[in-house]
This record gives structure tokens, sequence and C-alpha cells, in this order.
């Protein structure tokens, strides 16, 4: 028996998505990019596998930003809320901002990515693993 999808949105509720579970790896996103574009030390990413999103409703209030040589971010042109990150590196998925989703989920974060980038004034107490490097996603030492 598959699970239920899960509905999301933006604040104002102009953009909405729907994604049908399972969900892929969820991270704390500590890049200067994410943190600029969120204005918060870092943000949680869920990793979702294109063939399960479905945007419902807010295509025309998409306003897509292409923030680097391999990725286009989403907001909504409404209430500014930031949505999805798209990269050329991982063409098939879709990262989607876990805070987004309607109803809470029990998907926790499996670790904290750019940490090597992190904000000098972020404290982060718990035993995730901490990554970084060229990709992110690299073992720290």
């Amino acid at each position: 028996m598959s699970e239920p999808a899960i509905t999301g949105s933006c604040f104002c509720g102009a953009v909405r998505y729907r994604v049908t579970p399972p969900l892929g790896f969820c991270a704390h996103c500590h890049c200067s990019m994410c943190r600029r574009t969120h204005g918060a030390g870092y943000v949680t990413w869920v990793v979702v596998p294109n063939e399960q999103f479905e945007l419902l409703t807010g295509d025309d209030r998409l306003v897509r930003f292409r923030s680097s040589e391999h990725g286009t971010r989403s907001f909504c042109a409404t209430c500014g809320s930031t949505l999805f990150c798209e990269s050329t590196h991982h063409p098939d998925q879709i990262d989607i901002v876990l805070a987004n989703f309607d109803p809470p989920l029990d998907h926790p974060p499996q670790a904290h990515i750019f940490f090597d980038d992190r904000a000098a004034w972020v404290r982060v107490g718990d035993d995730l693993p901490r990554l970084g490097g060229a990709t992110g996603l690299e073992p720290l030492r």
C-alpha cells in the first residue's frame, strides 16, 4: 500500500504542490546562497524525484532565478517564499524546502551539508554528520 500524497505551498498559498512519497535525502544546507535567499543561518531541503512532484497551482506566480551556473531557485512572486531548487548536477530531482509542506513531516534531516561554508555565528548542537568540500557532501574531519 502506498503512502498518501503530501501537499505544500508558499506562505500565501498562491503556489501549491503535491509530492508522492517516499521522500529522499533531507539535509540542513549551510551554503551562502541558501543563507542569503532565506535570510537564515541555514535551510532544510528534502530531495524529491521529479516524477513524484506535481505543481498544482501558481506556475504563473513562480519567479525562477538562476542562482549559479548549475542551479535555479523558485520563489513565490506574491509572498516571496523560497520553494524549490533545481540543479543540472541532479536533473532528475527537485529540492523542496521542508518547512513549506502543509502537514508537519516526520522526515528528519540526515546531515548538515556545505557545513564548512556556514555562518560563523551558527552553533549546531546535534550529532548529525557534517559534510562539506567542493560538493558540499564530502565528510569533514
